[in-house]
């Protein structure tokens, strides 16, 4: 499992893991609970790639969103 501390967001962790490409067990600790667990359902799965590139620069506040960090925690740990 991977713990990331986004930067500027509501959210203080976002928890996944990439197995074979894909994200899995996606999950947000504090945020906006209703639309983080919506986002988490919704990529579960996905090839992290099209999550990187459906997410980047998504702006919410402080020039970033709860779905930009993950863009860039996953960026930032892609194999």
């Amino acid at each position: 499992m991977i713990i990331y501390k986004p930067k500027g967001v509501c959210s203080k962790e976002i928890r996944f893991e990439i197995i074979e490409g894909k994200v899995r067990n996606l999950s947000f600790v504090g945020g906006c609970r209703g639309n983080l667990q919506a986002i988490s359902k919704l990529v579960e799965g996905m090839p992290v790639e099209d999550v990187i590139k459906n997410f980047e620069g998504n702006i919410c506040r402080n020039n970033t969103s709860c779905t930009d960090q993950l863009a860039q925690a996953l960026r930032e740990f892609k194999k």
